[in-house]
């Protein structure tokens, strides 16, 4: 994870220096300096140092992984790679009523987005709990 993290990092850099850079290019119109695209590129750039961010810690707890070694042969990276969810219908419905959420938002129908967050948490904790019972239960 190391090489992603270092990826994610150099972006980072990349964006922290672009975005003041734009700023001034864009400051020399009529209209002064865009906001729309200077605020676009620092969330972009604090989203690139958050993945670093959490690559990095999770990096330092794991052992190596084969791409991560130089001295890592091809069948090392044989075997299990890890758990990974059956097929499950829980993420649709916590997309959905995310969904309406952001939609009750936009157009101010504020009735939309508590239907919303009440049938979200049910289905998020749908989803968080859904190892505990049923034919899938660990």
């Amino acid at each position: 994870m190391k090489s992603e993290t270092w990826i994610f990092a150099i972006c980072t850099v990349f964006l922290v220096l672009v975005t003041p850079a734009y700023w001034f290019v864009t400051a020399g119109s009529d209209q002064g300096g865009d906001w729309t695209g200077t605020s676009a590129l620092t969330m972009t750039a604090l989203l690139t140092l958050m993945i670093a961010l959490y690559l990095g810690f999770h990096a330092k707890k794991m052992d190596p992984r084969p791409e991560d070694r130089k001295d890592a042969e091809i069948a090392d990276g044989a075997g299990e790679l890890g758990f990974f969810p059956p097929y499950s219908w829980w993420p649709l419905w916590c997309a959905a009523t995310l969904g309406a959420m952001v939609l009750g938002i936009a157009a101010s129908a504020w009735w939309m987005f508590i239907i919303g967050s009440v049938l979200g948490a049910i289905a998020l904790s749908g989803l968080v709990f859904e190892y505990y019972r049923g034919e899938h239960a660990h």
